[in-house]
């Protein structure tokens, strides 16, 4: 039988990628157990307090997630506090954890807790210190088994960051409903702008084989909070719909769901004709709809706890309702039509931009503001951060504000598409945190990006945040260690809009690495300086989309000659001998309509829009003076430069802390910090060549020259090896 060289390759690939799922408990240090990482606090002072606390547990309940709980601190609590648990049925002593629902447990139900359950929903949760019967007890309570489930994963992570239980008193709830982690994965199991290896979902297995590793993602999820999964791509394969993938969906379901984890699907619009054998999508006709209809009878009939669709319509390439001169809610609503009798949603993109737009940042603007109202209860209008595509700085969409009676919901991107893949350092928690705290104005001040996703702007019938996620079989999840505290700090902040990427950065620290100071104070300030590191090196004061196009990981700011002006890097920094940047104000695209006041008037003006986003905003002259006293060209040259040597710091702290974590995370990331020092320094010196032929001004004397001229670096835009490409 011959082989083609591509299935030769990918089984080759297959082979090497994929490694043994070991359990968590186990003693290894190659990252797979991420933040649930659960050593053994060795301050012997804590150790007795916990141990005292903790000494049985009393579980009341017999669901599938209560069997979750029971594994889990059977795992976690041998290994953090160094013995055997106690499980019992009832109270008998002091320090027993009881874990129960007032329906469950009568001596739950007998604590009054009434008042502050009503407060925290179906998956808040409560851990308060309680006398049971004469005994001092640490109870977690909830109105539900997966609240239960949040509140154990939230008592684990106070014994890992090595906090005093002794008083606990904690009462939280997520804020959003929707806490949704986004896969772009194939069918064929390659992952658009996945960088970790391949898909972790084996389809050619399923559904016979359950592969452990299911089970260890859930769990990091439910860790932090993910209740939905979306887990293909959404450039959607058709066949995601049909009776044979459905069937293998149907076990990834049944492994979730005793986490709390509803799975949804990314949808193809054209599967009525391809799947279904009509020949017609067009929303508005009675067979379609019936299609959908009857579709969705069959998913809930399998998976009676499906999520919905997620639709990436009418967007590079991809089928939408525009064929048939049907607009965006025409197209959604049949489909939540055929959900709305089962609950289910439909996600829809905003996520579009056409080649006749003069300036791609008003596209989601101009395309959906208008058709506000118009979308069921059902659907919720998925957003990304900002208005072009997950660059490492961009001002938040003023789609968000804007939809008053659309649901709304944020996408955030966590695999690093534009910050070095898995290759750079880049913790993003100061991205999101950055998004969230942006103050739209939409019913005056104080009405964040935050505030409206969670509804609390708006009266939303649903809310959510999504991440584009795309872990793949690398053994450690994310392939660059630090990518999974962006994952963990997404969970965090779905749960919590409020909370603040440093005491995440912090917590997850500790959880997957130690609690010794000496570590943390370093690390924890390389994670609060790497992504503006990132931006500095890449993209500093405003500049954007200035990568080689396909992979997007080396700088090309040059490019220019593609079938669209809007794929190019000329197109969005329009650099010539009198400046650089883009004009949104009123004497140009005027995007900056789009906002809300006062955030129009302090970005229509240079003098009051904020450095960081100059550029975006305003063709600026490269002699204009910045607030540092420096020209805007010798300020640009400054932040390049500034970029690689805050990298350089990176790698002084992170050399700093051997020994103090295994040998192997270590050498591992120092590694790739040298890569990203590298990598760094060509985007750095091809950047600032490339603008000084349109300054004609100098490189100031006090900086490194660039080692080669500006043909060298424009040389390897192509000729240097580029890891994990697009996969289409």
């Amino acid at each position: 039988m011959k082989v083609s060289v591509l299935t030769f390759l990918l089984l080759v690939l297959t082979s090497i990628s994929i490694h043994p799922t070991v359990t968590f408990g186990q003693n290894i240090d190659d990252g797979y157990r991420a933040w649930l990482n659960y050593e053994k606090v060795e301050n012997q002072e804590l150790l007795n307090d916990y141990r005292n606390v903790l000494s049985s547990v009393v579980l009341k309940g017999n669901s599938p997630t209560m069997a979750v709980i029971k594994e889990e601190l059977n795992i976690a609590l041998p290994d953090l506090l160094g013995l055997e648990i106690s499980f019992s049925d009832q109270v008998q002593n002091n320090g027993t954890l009881l874990i129960g629902t007032p329906e469950s447990s009568s001596q739950i139900s007998s604590l009054n807790f009434d008042e502050k359950l009503a407060q925290i929903g179906d998956e808040g949760y409560l851990i308060e210190h309680a006398d049971l019967d004469g005994y001092r007890s640490l109870v977690i309570t909830a109105n539900t088994d997966i609240g239960l489930l949040y509140g154990v994963f939230g008592l684990l992570k106070q014994i890992q960051t090595h906090q005093n239980i002794s008083e606990i008193s904690i009462q939280s709830a997520p804020k959003v409903e929707y806490r949704m982690v986004n896969h772009w994965d194939n069918l064929s199991r390659l992952v658009e702008r996945g960088y970790a290896g391949l898909s972790i979902w084996d389809w050619g297995t399923l559904p016979e084989y359950k592969h452990p590793r299911y089970t260890d993602y859930a769990r990091l999820n439910a860790s932090i909070g993910i209740n939905a999964t979306a887990v293909n791509n959404v450039n959607a394969d058709p066949r995601m719909l049909s009776d044979q993938f459905l069937e293998k969906l149907v076990v990834l379901a049944d492994i979730f769901r005793p986490y709390g984890i509803k799975v949804f699907i990314s949808i193809n619009y054209q599967a009525p004709i391809s799947v279904g054998g009509l020949d017609t999508a067009d929303p508005l006709d009675p067979n379609v709809r019936n299609w959908w209809a009857e579709k969705a009878d069959q998913i809930y009939d399998m998976i009676p706890d499906f999520g919905g669709f997620l639709v990436k319509a009418d967007s590079e390439g991809q089928p939408g309702p525009f064929a048939y001169d049907r607009n965006h809610a025409e197209g959604a609503n049949v489909l939540a039509e055929a959900l709305e009798p089962h609950g289910g949603v439909v996600i829809w993109r905003a996520f579009v931009y056409s080649p006749e737009q003069e300036d791609r940042f008003r596209e989601a603007y101009d395309e959906f503001v208008p058709l506000d109202g118009q979308f069921k209860d059902n659907v919720i209008l998925q957003v990304k951060n900002g208005p072009i595509d997950f660059q490492p700085r961009e001002p938040f969409s003023p789609l968000f504000g804007a939809m008053e009676e659309t649901n709304t919901m944020l996408e955030l991107q966590i695999t690093q598409e534009y910050f070095g893949f898995s290759y750079h350092l880049a913790y993003q928690g100061t991205l999101f945190e950055e998004a969230l705290d942006s103050d739209t104005f939409a019913n005056g001040e104080g009405s964040t990006v935050g505030k409206v996703v969670a509804g609390e702007v708006f009266d939303y019938e649903h809310t959510g945040m999504a991440g584009v996620l795309n872990i793949g079989t690398d053994r450690n999840w994310t392939g660059h260690p630090f990518v999974q505290s962006s994952w963990y700090a997404f969970g965090r902040l779905a749960w919590d809009y409020t909370l603040s990427a440093g005491e995440i950065a912090d917590e997850w620290l500790k959880m997957t690495f130690t609690n010794k100071p000496e570590f943390l104070d370093p690390i924890s300030e390389v994670m609060m300086i790497s992504r503006e590191a990132g931006v500095n090196y890449r993209s500093p004061l405003g500049l954007t989309h200035l990568y080689a196009q396909g992979h997007h990981y080396g700088p090309a700011p040059w490019t220019s000659d593609l079938p669209r002006p809007d794929w190019t890097a000329v197109y969005y920094h329009k650099a010539d001998v009198d400046g650089i940047g883009f004009d949104r104000t009123q004497s140009g695209s005027n995007a900056i309509e789009q906002y809300h006041e006062p955030v129009r008037k302090r970005f229509n003006k240079i003098e009051s829009t904020p450095e960081d986003y100059l550029l975006w905003f305003h063709h600026v002259d490269w002699n204009y003076e910045m607030n540092s006293g420096r020209t805007l060209w010798e300020e640009l040259v400054h932040k390049y430069y500034e970029g690689v040597e805050q990298v350089r710091w990176m790698q002084e702290q992170w050399n700093s802390i051997e020994g103090l974590i295994d040998e192997h995370r270590f050498e591992h990331v120092k590694a790739l910090l040298e890569i990203q020092e590298k990598d760094a320094v060509r985007w750095r010196d091809s950047c600032v060549l490339y603008f000084q032929t349109f300054s004609d001004m100098p490189i100031p004397d006090q900086y490194e020259k660039p080692e080669h001229d500006l043909e060298y670096y424009k040389s390897l835009e192509r000729s240097l090896y580029i890891p994990s490409p697009r996969y289409d």
